[in-house]
């Protein structure tokens, strides 16, 4: 993972302004997650190409964004091998609230790391 991922604002400013646009459903879709399917730790995995993990939720260009958008949690993250298990501990204290923030793991050719959003006030 790069450090200097919070310091690079093209990614900033392109997920920034998606973010706007996908907001909303992230946010349900965390609730979803966390209170209905009882997983804890709802994760959005955003990516310029297609994956194969987590369930994809937005497609790129759907609503003019610029990235897909797939909804996942810690477990699966961890089955999938993006996180290490002995990491998981260090994610539970550094995982802000889910109601508040959004969780997105940008993964792209040169990196993979997390960045918190918070969500637009309503």
């Amino acid at each position: 993972m790069h450090e200097d991922f919070l310091l690079n604002g093209q990614y900033l400013g392109a997920i920034s302004g998606d973010f706007i646009k996908v907001a909303d459903k992230l946010k349900e879709t965390s609730y979803l997650i966390s209170k209905q399917g009882g997983y804890s730790y709802p994760v959005f995995l955003v990516a310029k190409v297609p994956l194969t993990m987590g369930a994809l939720l937005i497609e790129r260009g759907e609503v003019g964004n610029q990235w897909y958008y797939y909804a996942a949690y810690l477990d699966l993250l961890i089955q999938c091998g993006l996180v290490a298990k002995d990491n998981a501990t260090a994610f539970h204290n550094t995982y802000k609230n889910p109601d508040e923030f959004c969780c997105l793991l940008v993964v792209d050719t040169d990196f993979i790391n997390f960045v918190y959003v918070p969500y637009p006030d309503e």
